[in-house]
């Protein structure tokens, strides 16, 4: 079925690059071929771990490289072609990647890996954009869906997308996956049967959001997860003050075999932008259902959310409450951000309640016009300990480049 659904779309595709006129300013098919854009960084990284538990302190010197190439339009078609790959740097590879190397140390999950980021041919005209092969997809915040760029081998996905935007005003997107290419190198990839559907729409004050993303990998099992909700999120300038504001409601379903789980997600935002300075509140909840089964969100970029040492990647089974602030301005000609995070359980049993908090800082700074560089601290501090998680320190120094 999946088979057959892309190749259809594929000849699809097809027909459009044919069939439709092509316009005035546009080139032949060989000057589209051959004077299109090429694109690149490279994203050098030091990264330690440093863990209360048995394992060994980590440290990872990694450099991300990744080179495409954009053609030029031909009757309103465009391809893309980008190769991405990770190395170690100077045998600094004290560390547990994932793949099964030095596992009795920290996990730092940037395995070495060499492969193609993006692949795809994309048609634009008529208020619709139809694109095929692999590629990057996000929605909104990225809290469902979303690239995962944090890693050095970012989340894409095998796919076919289709955008109608008739208006600045309204956006109706759809996407079916039959791979997840995660960021566990080739060998972390996930085949899938995904359907996602999200629909926008601008106001003045904001925009709206509905969306239906149905999950589901493609091993024979029962597994489905079926995530739909609303989300409102926007800002308000007054005079010399900026109100920054965003609600959302989710609710899931979810399927383990002969087991059904039930689970809603919900997020406040509050913030106020006021002489360079931005604060921000946010009050967020991964459900849980009865203490079985936490909200889960399988494709977001999710060491956006839930702080920096990236200790709530899977949701407990209790639920997450997530009380935070965050203060972000500029220093120097470059921008400053200092995160804090409170934790507990949705669902709170007996020892498993305080989930512990973290304090994040960070500095990033652009210079020489393609140049940039960074450092990030985050401190966790664990609660309870029966939830199974220990104090933790992570630092990374980055250093990149990009044309």
């Amino acid at each position: 079925m999946k088979e057959r659904l892309m190749r259809h779309s594929a000849g699809m595709l097809g027909a459009l690059m044919i069939g439709t006129p092509a316009l005035a300013d546009e080139h032949t098919f060989y000057s589209a071929l051959s004077n299109g854009e090429v694109s690149g960084d490279v994203r050098l990284r030091y990264e330690s771990v440093d863990q209360d538990n048995a394992l060994k302190d980590a440290e990872a010197l990694t450099a991300r490289t990744r080179l495409g190439y954009t053609t030029g339009s031909y009757n309103g078609v465009t391809g893309v072609l980008e190769f991405e790959d990770s190395r170690t740097v100077l045998g600094w590879d004290d560390y547990n990647d994932t793949q099964g190397k030095n596992t009795d140390y920290s996990v730092i999950p940037d395995p070495e890996t060499t492969e193609v980021d993006q692949a795809f041919l994309q048609y634009s005209g008529y208020n619709v954009r139809a694109r095929i092969g692999r590629q990057v997809i996000t929605y909104d915040n990225q809290r469902h869906v979303g690239h995962v760029g944090w890693r050095q081998d970012r989340q894409t996905f095998d796919a076919l997308r289709l955008t109608y935007a008739p208006n600045d005003v309204l956006r109706l997107d759809y996407a079916f996956l039959n791979q997840r290419n995660r960021i566990f190198a080739e060998a972390g990839d996930v085949p899938a049967n995904d359907h996602m559907l999200n629909l926008g729409y601008q106001t003045g004050f904001g925009k709206f959001t509905a969306y239906a993303y149905l999950l589901e990998v493609d091993n024979g099992t029962d597994n489905a997860l079926d995530t739909m909700g609303l989300r409102y999120a926007g800002d308000y300038n007054l005079k010399s003050m900026k109100l920054i504001y965003a609600a959302e409601y989710a609710t899931q379903k979810a399927e383990a075999g002969v087991s059904d789980f039930d689970a809603d997600y919900y997020r406040l935002d509050a913030g106020l932008g006021f002489k360079g300075i931005t604060v921000t509140f946010a009050y967020e909840v991964l459900g849980s259902d009865g203490g079985n089964y936490g909200f889960a969100t399988p494709l977001a970029t999710l060491h956006v959310f839930n702080g920096w040492s990236d200790q709530f990647l899977a949701t407990p089974a209790n639920g997450l409450e997530d009380i935070s602030l965050t203060v972000i301005g500029g220093l120097a000609g470059g921008k400053w951000a200092i995160e804090y995070h409170d934790y507990s359980a949705d669902e709170s049993t007996p020892g498993e309640d305080n989930l512990g908090d973290e304090l994040g800082v960070a500095y990033n700074r652009g210079f020489a016009e393609h140049y940039t560089a960074g450092i990030k601290y985050a401190m966790y501090s664990a609660g309870d300990s029966a939830a199974g998680k220990v104090d933790t320190n992570k630092l990374w120094l980055t250093l990149g480049a990009a044309f």
